[in-house]
């Protein structure tokens, strides 16, 4: 009978590190939409920081839009990659501040304890 391991990647690098990591993917996923949407649809630095990250969040104001095929080509898969980065980051990022309140609470309690 064959058995399936689950093993958590989360559990095994641990979230502090992971986060960095995940972090790091995520600005440079901002940077890279940011870099591309500059030149080539020559938005200004802000606009095309603000564009990304606005996609990205699945927000879409819709003030900005990408005007060339190529951009829009882009947005199509930036989208599709960048959502996923974005919410691993988000989901990470949440774990980790439940982690650090049980860790305080714990230490709390302890603390109580010794008194």
């Amino acid at each position: 009978m064959l058995q399936c391991i689950h093993m958590d990647p989360i559990a095994k690098i641990g979230t502090k590190k992971l986060l960095r990591v995940v972090g790091l993917v995520a600005f440079c996923t901002l940077l890279g939409g940011s870099i591309f949407y500059h030149y080539t649809e020559r938005l200004s630095w802000v606009d095309s920081f603000y564009f990304s990250t606005v996609t990205l969040a699945t927000v879409g104001y819709g003030d900005i839009v990408p005007r060339t095929n190529t951009g829009k080509i882009f947005t199509i898969f930036y989208i599709l990659g960048g959502i996923g980065i974005i919410v691993a980051f988000a989901n990470i990022l949440v774990r980790r501040a439940g982690e650090r309140a049980v860790e305080k609470a714990k230490k709390r309690k302890e603390e109580k304890a010794n008194k």
